[in-house]
């Protein structure tokens, strides 16, 4: 069984920003299988389904709680589920990929993520996998925090739809395939 967790803030101001991708990404895990979330006790949206007839179970995520607080949520429920940490994928954006870039990491720091610190402090432990979606860096001097608060571009728009789904076949590769042979594909 693996906890799918997508990265963001709760509500309907925040929900198309660019801190918000990992939440896009499953919701487009739910759609591909044709599941719904319902709210979880954990403080989190949760939806569970199989990759396939007789597939992996999947637990996809949605913390209720701002970024800055997504670890609570996340131990919560791989306790609540008895997901162990390498089992828990954790999709989130990241600025020093570029954008419509998707990469997958397992371990390793926070990168002065709040989100990933956070995590990584209710875990336990950093041996968790990471689908970094890329939304490159702000322009000019804008300040990071405006920067991922913000809604995607008019631009970036038209290509966000493929980065998702890119981002969603990583999540069924590292299932399906496993780590390596998920990284060698997303990497190449």
């Amino acid at each position: 069984m693996f906890l799918v967790v997508g990265l963001g803030n709760p509500g309907p101001d925040y929900a198309f920003n660019r801190h918000n991708v990992g939440q896009m990404v499953t919701d487009v895990l739910a759609s591909r299988l044709g599941v719904k979330f319902s709210k979880h006790k954990a403080n989190a949206m949760v939806a569970e389904g199989r990759l396939g007839i007789g597939g992996e179970k999947l637990v996809l995520a949605k913390p209720l709680s701002f970024m800055n607080t997504s670890g609570g949520p996340v131990a919560n429920l791989a306790k609540f589920y008895g997901i162990e940490p390498a089992n828990v994928i954790v999709i989130h954006d990241e600025l020093d990929i570029p954008a419509e870039d998707v990469r997958i990491k397992f371990g390793g720091g926070h990168a002065g993520h709040n989100g990933l610190r956070d995590i990584i402090s209710a875990l336990g432990t950093n041996d968790y996998v990471r689908v970094r979606v890329g939304i490159g860096r702000p322009p000019g001097s804008m300040e990071t925090a405006d920067f991922v608060l913000k809604n995607f571009s008019s631009t970036e728009k038209k290509e966000l739809p493929t980065t998702l789904e890119i981002a969603g076949d990583a999540v069924e590769a590292i299932i399906k395939d496993g780590l390596p042979a998920a990284q060698q594909r997303f990497h190449s």
